[in-house]
């Protein structure tokens, strides 16, 4: 599949995919080992990183430039681009190379690769891979959203627009107790807890309705999950009903609310 946006040479999206799944294959080639060789330190901000996330990024890194040399990368993994530099990119590439670190850890399977295309501050295709289920999510402008599964089986995505029984997507080790009071707002009858960007692919095949994230994110790890489930039908804002940029002096996110429209 080819990908184009605007005045953006095209892309090939089945390559992308493919980088997102080589990235995937790396990460668990160190999950498979045993606990005390997966490379696990801390980070000055105290959050976990291991040999897998290093990994990935350099797999992605690489791959992505010697695709697209045009678009430039911001990488959870990469080096620190000062805003004066980065403002006035049309185009770039938000990666996480291993969302879901503490999942990883835990051994629970919760993990994901995340790639995102971003323009003029908003996401315009995302990718998500989740390395120990084969299954691969992907949206975009003009394309919708789909869903890959392990025997290649491709799947269109939209959301479930219910108006009673929502299901909310809550995070498997973030929860904070805002939630509660967000979600009494709206027709929830259950909240199922999952980690990573896990959360946005589950609003986008509809099998739930809304995710609110009160805590700090960062931008590559909403990204791909957004482009996801925007084009899958669902919407994310800010708290304050803003729309939810890219791009900005921190890359550090603010609270958001995705949901079905």
């Amino acid at each position: 599949m080819i990908f184009t946006y605007q005045d953006l040479e095209s892309i090939d999206l089945t390559q992308v995919n493919q980088i997102a799944k080589e990235a995937g294959a790396a990460i668990l080639s160190i999950y498979n080992l045993s606990p005390g060789n997966i490379g696990l330190i801390l980070k000055d901000d105290q959050s976990p990183l291991t040999a897998a996330d290093k990994l990935s990024h350099e797999v992605i890194f690489n791959a992505l430039t010697a695709l697209t040399p045009q678009i430039p990368i911001i990488s959870e993994e990469g080096r620190d681009i000062p805003y004066e530099t980065r403002k006035n990119w049309p185009y770039f590439w938000c990666v996480d190379p291993l969302d879901g670190t503490k999942e990883f850890i835990k051994h629970n399977g919760e993990f994901t690769v995340n790639i995102a295309l971003i323009h003029q501050n908003t996401p315009v295709l995302g990718i998500i891979y989740i390395p120990v289920t084969s299954e691969l999510y992907y949206g975009g402008q003009n394309i919708g959203s789909w869903k890959e599964s392990r025997d290649g089986t491709s799947t269109h995505l939209h959301v479930d627009v219910s108006n009673t029984g929502w299901i909310a997507a809550g995070s498997r080790s973030h929860a904070s107790p805002e939630e509660t009071a967000v979600l009494s707002q709206y027709p929830v009858k259950e909240t199922i807890s999952v980690g990573s960007s896990l959360k946005f692919c589950l609003i986008a095949e509809g099998q739930a309705h809304i995710y609110y994230r009160h805590g700090p994110t960062m931008e590559w790890d909403t990204a791909a999950g957004q482009a996801i489930a925007t084009f899958s039908g669902a919407k994310m804002t800010l708290l304050n009903g803003e729309p939810f940029l890219y791009n900005k002096v921190s890359l550090l996110n603010q609270g958001f609310l995705c949901k079905v429209k």
